[in-house]
């Protein structure tokens, strides 16, 4: 605010100098721009990033390979809910996977539901995973996930999609099948699109390194796109998450990651039963 007002007086008094003949007219415009560029800036929306706890990597098994189990079939150890705690009671381990036992309800994050996090903060990494839907799902896979206060995961995170395309609607929407499984949602398809149908299980793996994220799809990368450049911003641009339709969202994707370019990774509760499993994770650092 102070910042704005003191602009503002700057402005004000430039314009002064002008009626009383002072200034050049071609120095005035690029002044009075930035003052109200400096407003633009000064109008993003407030939000608060919370700091709940997190969890030391090193209590993890790993292999000889790098890669460190951060699931083990049995527990939740390492995991809660979204700006919670704990792991809301929706989510359980069913036959070695973690389950999202649906409502139906859509997005949730109140109550028994909400997003599900491994609570330590990813860098450069790769991710790997394997997921099925029941039919009709929709669910998702985050990375760089920061906690906002009374937000849900993806205001902040790009998201792989998961989604039963032939018995949801929201593989017909987006443009050109960018809303189908393992796209980068709502910005770039899957190509080639091999998930398999509802009940059967698929292989993710998203890959993060220095910006460059790639995701697979049962083993075959299907989408490649680079954080914090032009071509980013430009998705954004032309996506639901627009500055013009939702400039939170804009703002926090933009910057993914925040200062540090580092989130968490998660599981959407999208309402829809879905499972994940051999859930594991390889430094790049």
């Amino acid at each position: 605010m102070k910042k704005l007002v003191v602009l503002t007086g700057a402005v004000a008094m430039m314009l002064y100098f002008s009626a009383c003949g002072g200034g050049k007219k071609n120095n005035e415009t690029p002044a009075v721009e930035e003052a109200e560029e400096a407003k633009t800036e000064a109008a993003v929306p407030e939000y608060k990033l919370l700091d709940l706890p997190t969890i030391d990597l090193a209590s993890f098994p790993k292999d000889a390979d790098g890669w460190i189990t951060v699931f083990d079939g049995e527990s939740f150890k390492g995991w809660r809910g979204y700006n919670k705690t704990d792991v809301p009671s929706l989510w359980t381990i069913e036959d070695k996977a973690i389950k999202l036992n649906g409502t139906g309800g859509g997005e949730a994050q109140e109550g028994d539901g909400g997003d599900l996090i491994f609570a330590h903060k990813l860098k450069n990494f790769e991710f790997e995973f394997e997921w099925k839907v029941a039919k009709g799902s929709n669910s998702g896979v985050f990375i760089l996930i920061q906690e906002v206060e009374d937000q849900q995961s993806y205001i902040s995170a790009p998201e792989y999609q998961v989604l039963d395309n032939e018995n949801h609607p929201d593989a017909k929407l987006g443009k050109d099948g960018n809303r189908m499984s393992a796209s980068l949602y709502d910005m770039i398809p899957a190509k080639p699109q091999n998930a398999k149908p509802f009940g059967e299980w698929n292989k993710g793996k998203i890959m993060c390194y220095k910006g460059t994220v790639v995701h697979y799809l049962n083993d075959e990368a299907v989408v490649e796109y680079h954080l914090w450049t032009q071509q980013w911003k430009e998705m954004l641009d032309n996506s639901k998450f627009s500055k013009k339709e939702w400039p939170l969202a804009y703002e926090l994707l933009l910057n993914c990651g925040g200062p540090d370019r580092e989130g968490f990774v998660g599981f959407q509760d999208h309402g829809d039963d879905v499972w994940f499993r051999n859930i594991k994770v390889k430094l790049l650092d």
